[in-house]
């Protein structure tokens, strides 16, 4: 059974977006699970977007039990599913199948990642639902994209951050391959999954027509790699683990402050690495042939590591901080969470931000992805509760109180 029906926050007006909005008036419906997907569906839903979240009916979105919850409530989904309506649809039922089609008809984008040959066996593929909406944008966001001898394998972003090179150049060079301990793949993707809708929407506005995003998961991180295949191709060079060392600049590194705290440094600008230089008493390393060039530099790794290393050990944090500042060279701390949400540029930035939430009272999450001056986007209201709006929506498209009631009895809700 799906959760008795709650009424939509009181600042989403009902669930419609601000007039000011970017995105006000576009219409997704996101059927996909865990994070790619419904990653690109949060974007849009953020910048004014109305996402309908369509959930089976006893199967929710797995996020909403992934990680830590309270109050039985997990808290990862009230960051996914932020600015989403959230309804019930088992689409293998016939009810289901023409209740998504009359949905398809009123909307601008759909957002699935079943494995390909699903929503074709449901009779839900491309040829019924631009039969539906001709001007329809269906983002398919798999592991291995669309074909391939791949394509029908079950797959996740952890695969991708294997297949794509990213765990191979990851760790020290005498440790294994190093896994992310968070959603990278899933994260890229679901960043290249909006940016190609709004592609493929600008090309509708030109044409008339919709058409269909084929997103593999594998595919977008190989692009943030950066030059890795053109490397090899042009001269046979695999990229190595180097730790937190770089092979195009140097010094690069996290080091340990007197008070036993950690800050990165980074020297990619050549006047960048002769401030650093300066700073710690080394003048004389500047003068040295080898200094003139970035990847000269991370040829003399060790020595550089150990100027700025021992020198960054006798002085305290706060020391460091405030010298590499006067100097105008590059420094961050290495901060986790607690000093993440007190840092006073992400504060002046609104970076964590806070939303009030019916179920939980006041919640901090990270805000928008970027402000636009003129017409910015907002959180409306965080994730909701399973099929919290199922009947509302279904009113609004036409369905009266005897058909919810008959698609409840199929099961289709």
């Amino acid at each position: 059974m799906t959760p008795p029906e709650t009424t939509a926050p009181a600042s989403a007006s009902g669930g419609t977006p601000t007039a000011a909005a970017p995105l006000t008036g576009l219409r997704v419906l996101d059927l996909a699970t865990l994070f790619a997907g419904p990653l690109a569906a949060t974007m849009l839903g953020d910048f004014g977007a109305e996402v309908i979240k369509i959930e089976h009916p006893v199967k929710p979105d797995p996020s909403r039990g992934h990680g830590p919850s309270k109050d039985g409530i997990g808290l990862w989904w009230k960051l996914l599913g932020r600015n989403k309506r959230t309804m019930t649809l088992d689409l293998s039922r016939p009810g289901g199948r023409t209740t998504l089609l009359r949905l398809a008809a009123t909307a601008d984008v759909v957002i699935e990642n079943f494995r390909p040959g699903t929503l074709e066996k449901w009779d839900l593929g491309w040829p019924e639902l631009s039969a539906a909406n001709p001007r329809l944008v269906l983002a398919r966001v798999t592991a291995f994209g669309q074909f391939g001898p791949y394509a029908h394998r079950p797959g996740f972003g952890t695969l991708a951050e294997a297949m794509s090179g990213f765990a191979a150049i990851t760790g020290e060079p005498d440790a294994p391959p190093t896994l992310p301990p968070f959603g990278l793949a899933d994260s890229i993707a679901g960043l290249a999954t909006a940016y190609a809708v709004m592609t493929a929407l600008s090309a509708c506005d030109r044409t008339g027509e919709g058409q269909v995003v084929d997103m593999a998961i594998i595919e977008p991180i190989l692009t943030v790699l950066g030059p890795q295949p053109l490397w090899y191709d042009q001269l046979g060079h695999v990229q190595p683990r180097t730790g937190n060392r770089s092979q195009n600049n140097a010094p690069r590194n996290t080091y340990r402050t007197a008070d036993n705290t950690w800050v990165a440094v980074s020297t990619s600008a050549q006047s960048i690495a002769e401030r650093v230089m300066r700073l710690v008493g080394r003048p004389e390393l500047i003068d040295e042939p080898w200094f003139a060039t970035g990847a000269d530099r991370a040829r003399h790794t060790d020595v550089l590591d150990e100027a700025v290393g021992t020198w960054i050990a006798h002085h305290s944090h706060s020391e460091v901080i405030a010298a590499f500042e006067k100097a105008e060279a590059a420094v961050a701390p290495v901060q986790d969470v607690r000093e993440v949400m007190t840092d006073p540029q992400y504060q002046a930035l609104d970076t964590i931000t806070t939303v009030d939430d019916p179920e939980l009272g006041p919640i901090r999450m990270q805000n928008v992805l970027f402000r636009l001056s003129a017409t910015p986007g907002a959180i409306r209201w965080a994730g909701r509760p399973h099929g919290a709006d199922t009947t509302a929506v279904l009113t609004e498209l036409g369905l009266t109180g005897p058909d919810i009631d008959a698609l409840r009895t199929e099961g289709a809700l």
